[in-house]
């Protein structure tokens, strides 16, 4: 996840605390330290860094825990509601006909951005339409091209096109049909006076509704100056932070927010087109700080059902398991439905409780272990018969030697699906009876528990 160094050293901090039930002058100056030393190594700016820092100072040493707090869940609710004041609100997308146009340079993420957020928008019963204006990086067009049909959206470009403004005039003509307009401009390795030039008459020509500045999450204190320079050009309405699937740092990208005195409008953290998240502060900070993501989680939740239906599967319900025997193919089904949901490491940063500090402790190659399991159980479950799918406890020696050989895995491998779906059916089993109305109580719980990015404050109340 983004900031995950940050994310680490600041629940590190946070965990010293366990058992306090005050804190102390010496206590608040060390976590200041901590936060400060934390935020500097992330790549966010000197002058955003102290005026976090000494916010949280004040307000620890000023304000009192509420009764039956700890001092570690006050320093908390203080460090999450600071930065959640310093990444500031989302940027307003409104879902209505509008021109967007993307600025950054070369290797930011542009055009893949372009395809996502018009993906994104797909999916909220718009039609949209990238336009490609980048006549300067060879493979822009045909990379933009590709991505839109994966995307199933309109696309325009001129792969034989020298001016870019000719071209953005014509693609707004072209695709004049479409309810959102996703200019995708050509970037530089520099901010060269030409770039400036170039996407200011771009700019004059399509007329865009607003303006997003696509920022690389490795960028650093570069961003800064690009920033200030883009904002100056041709002004800037929000910025789109990319590449947070990596090990980049993201501080840089916090510090271009503040620069231009805008906001976050949307996340890119995978390279697939469904890999684009808007921006939601309280969730952003909830997993930031270990304290899970509720309301992204639903909506992932919920992306993955529908493009299960969207597959056929649509008389298949998750209650069905509930019922029933728990067979191969209700597991295959759940499986498909996590791929939907992303990797397995970003689905565990937004549940409560087994993000953040949990995930701290796994080894950094874990989850990718898992996902690499998933996928070999899916192999070996395409070379199953129908009736060993719905019958797994029926397999035997012979069988598991034919399905290893069949599916290209070991004997082994075999053996430990059979085994992880007999712990899945154990698990399920202790559901079975539990009413609707007793499914609805748990996860208010869990809501109540650690539900940061709800709308509430998680853990902390109102």
């Amino acid at each position: 996840m983004v900031l995950d160094d940050l994310g680490s050293s600041l629940r590190g901090t946070m965990d010293k605390l366990r058992g306090k039930s005050r804190l102390s002058k010496e206590d608040v100056q060390e976590i200041v330290r901590e936060i400060q030393r934390s935020l500097l190594q992330a790549d966010v700016e000197v002058a955003l860094v102290m005026e976090l820092s000494e916010n949280i100072k004040e307000r620890a040493l000023e304000e009192e825990p509420p009764g039956g707090t700890t001092a570690r869940d006050h320093i908390l609710k203080i460090v999450y509601e600071e930065m959640v004041e310093i990444v500031g609100e989302s940027t307003e997308i409104p879902l209505e006909p509008q021109t967007i146009m993307l600025a950054g340079l070369q290797g930011s993420g542009k055009t893949t951005t372009a395809a996502k957020m018009a993906w994104w928008f797909s999916k909220k019963g718009l039609r949209p339409a990238v336009i490609q204006t980048d006549t300067f990086r060879p493979g822009a067009y045909d990379q933009a091209k590709q991505m839109c049909e994966r995307a199933e959206v309109d696309f325009y470009g001129d792969p034989d096109g020298g001016d870019p403004v000719q071209i953005a005039r014509e693609g707004m003509e072209a695709t004049e049909d479409a309810d959102v307009h996703i200019v995708d401009t050509a970037g530089r390795h520099a901010l060269e006076a030409d770039l400036i030039d170039e996407i200011e008459e771009i700019e004059a020509e399509v007329n865009p509704d607003l303006n997003l500045l696509v920022l690389d999450a490795a960028i650093g204190q570069g961003a800064k100056e690009q920033a200030r320079e883009f904002d100056s050009s041709i002004g800037i309405g929000g910025v789109v932070i990319t590449k947070l699937d990596g090990t980049a740092k993201g501080g840089g990208a916090l510090t271009a927010v503040n620069e231009t005195d805008s906001s976050i409008a949307f996340l890119g953290t995978g390279e697939t087109v469904q890999d684009i998240e808007r921006f939601e502060p309280n969730g952003f900070i909830s997993r930031l700080l270990g304290m899970g993501d509720l309301k992204q989680l639903s909506e992932r939740v919920e992306r993955a059902m529908m493009e299960q239906q969207e597959a056929g599967e649509d008389d298949w319900e998750p209650e069905d398991i509930m019922k029933g025997q728990f067979t191969l193919k209700d597991m295959k089904r759940q499986m498909d439905a996590m791929n939907r949901m992303g990797p397995l490491d970003q689905i565990m940063d937004m549940i409560p409780g087994l993000g953040g500090g949990l995930m701290d402790q796994l080894p950094d190659d874990a989850m990718d272990v898992t996902q690499d399991r998933m996928r070999k159980f899916e192999i070996i479950m395409d070379s199953m018969t129908d009736m060993e799918m719905e019958e797994p406890r029926a397999i035997g020696a012979s069988q598991i030697r034919r399905i290893a050989r069949g599916s290209g895995t070991d004997e082994e491998t075999v053996k430990e699906l059979l085994q992880q779906h007999k712990m899945m059916e154990r698990t399920l089993k202790q559901f079975k009876g539990m009413g609707d109305g007793d499914m609805k109580r748990m996860m208010k719980k869990l809501e109540g528990e650690g539900g940061g990015g709800m709308g509430g404050m998680g853990p902390f109340g109102d």
